[in-house]
């Protein structure tokens, strides 16, 4: 592989939170290749979120990035602590899209307003020339007459049309990494497979590096070049979307795709994953995933493993890919979905 244009180094975030501290990322390490698109999944409260606003400089005022590093166009800017120094970074290089419109958009004023002011702050454009090159990158995300749309307000668009405003405002400053944060939740799934389409054509337009995240394995499968699996504010596995998918190797990655309801047996119950989520105020001993793995071996319990490579593409952070360990099989599901990818392969 070539540089990544992100890498993030062991990276460990804390917040005070009533006069006691959690740690919501526990040495995290992860990297973006140029032009590839990145799928972070598992389930809420995992951390990705929090992850991907350390890339902006938007974590809350109780947060901070306690040690390792994130480092971006030769500099580490897990370092900057100053607003200006994020406006080189934020919205210029690295731009959001958040996953309700109508929280991300001010509804007092227009929408081309609000894409002409961030093109007024990172790329110095006034007046006319704000407003023509607002119009042309509303036109780029399919908004219908988008002249006569820019002096409209956010509540005379539809959900669809409002997250295309975001998205154009994200491009406004044809940044090199558009972090996605659950583009398409609120909105149905015809609307879904339109703005999915349009990230893939933009990042093709622009040669976007492109994160996803999302709880939705569905979208994943269909956008992912690599996929991250997070669990308790760490990356338990990270592989080529085939790889997760028809390959995984840590338990937790096994019970979220055993919880695929397109994988369920009629007239069975569906999987869900059994136990909740670590208390991450306190430390974790072991793997964080051992109390709701019925998998687990004992080591799970006391030391947390390390990386071990599946491929020079896969890695996965489970006590069971030791030499030593005993041979442990996946669920039926997972080794059927092997058997599946196997007998496809030429």
């Amino acid at each position: 592989m070539n540089e990544p244009i992100l890498k993030v180094l062991d990276l460990v975030i804390k917040f005070s939170l009533r006069g006691r501290i959690l740690t919501a990322i526990r040495g995290a390490s992860l990297d973006l290749q140029h032009g590839e698109t990145l799928a972070i999944v598992g389930e809420s409260g995992s951390g990705k979120s929090v992850l991907t606003k350390s890339f902006i400089g938007m974590l809350d005022n109780n947060g901070w990035v306690d040690s390792g590093a994130i480092m971006f166009d030769g500099r580490d800017i897990a370092e900057y602590r100053s607003e200006k120094e994020w406006l080189t970074i934020r919205g210029r290089k690295i731009a959001m899209i958040f996953q309700d419109p109508m929280t991300a958009l001010n509804p007092l004023r227009t929408v081309g307003l609000q894409i002409s002011e961030t093109l007024e702050l990172h790329q110095g454009l006034r007046g006319a020339s704000a407003k023509r090159r607002a119009v042309e990158i509303l036109s780029d995300v399919g908004i219908p007459d988008a002249a006569g749309r820019y002096s409209q307000y956010p509540h005379e668009f539809s959900g669809g049309m409002r997250q295309r405003v975001v998205i154009a405002t994200a491009m406004a400053c044809n940044p090199e990494i558009l972090i996605c944060d659950e583009p398409t939740t609120a909105l149905d799934v015809t609307i879904q497979a339109q703005i999915i389409e349009l990230i893939r054509r933009l990042q093709r337009q622009y040669q976007l590096s492109v994160i996803y995240i999302t709880h939705d394995l569905g979208v994943v499968a269909s956008v992912a070049d690599r996929v991250a699996v997070m669990y308790a504010g760490d990356i338990v596995e990270l592989g080529t979307a085939e790889e997760v998918f028809y390959n995984s190797q840590h338990p937790y990655t096994w019970a979220l795709l055993s919880s695929l309801p397109q994988l369920g047996i009629r007239g069975q119950p569906l999987y869900s994953i059994r136990g909740t989520p670590p208390n991450l105020f306190s430390d974790i001993p072991g793997d964080a995933f051992a109390p709701r793995n019925p998998r687990a071996l004992k080591i799970d319990f006391e030391e947390r493993p390390p990386y071990f490579t599946v491929s020079p593409t896969h890695v996965a952070r489970t006590w069971l890919l030791d030499p030593r360990a005993p041979k442990v099989e996946p669920p039926e599901t997972i080794l059927a979905m092997r058997r599946k990818w196997r007998g496809a392969r030429p």
